[in-house]
């Protein structure tokens, strides 16, 4: 049992723990609700069906491919991949840049390895799932040529 001197701050102290949790309570489930919400507008909340992406075959690397090593692209050594370094007036632009292309990898199910410092952004394509160059990786690389 508590003196009697201490009972009242204690109490007010128990009582504050108890709408401090409640807070935290609420707090939580409106992040947790938000989050959701926005997850939804991608379609991330379900499941996604994958379908296996075949690599590229010799004739679709000759075609698909030279337009890109046109363009900057070169070969990752020791990889079936392909890179790219980007150089932008500053911070801001490399970042809009990386902004528009993480909106269409999203799209795609399809995400860059990328890397920035300031107005230097480097990337790195390739397709997990064939463990290689796909058609997916093409298309994100034209896109990326395009949108600078």
């Amino acid at each position: 049992m508590l003196r009697p001197a201490l009972q009242g701050p204690v109490l007010a102290t128990l009582q504050r723990a108890r709408q401090f949790e409640e807070r935290s309570t609420i707090f939580r489930s409106c992040c947790t609700n938000l989050i959701t919400s926005h997850l939804r507008s991608f379609g991330t909340t379900r499941a996604v069906s994958r379908k296996m992406i075949p690599p590229l075959n010799e004739e679709e690397r000759k075609k698909l491919l030279q337009p890109l090593f046109a363009n900057g692209w070169t070969m990752v050594d020791g990889r079936d991949a392909i890179k790219k370094k980007f150089e932008f007036k500053n911070f801001n632009q490399a970042f809009a840049f990386m902004t528009g292309v993480a909106l269409k990898a999203e799209k795609m199910d399809h995400h860059p390895e990328w890397f920035n410092v300031y107005n230097k952004v480097d990337v790195t394509l390739a397709t997990h799932d064939c463990n290689g160059l796909s058609t997916r990786d093409v298309e994100l690389a034209t896109f990326m040529d395009k949108k600078v």
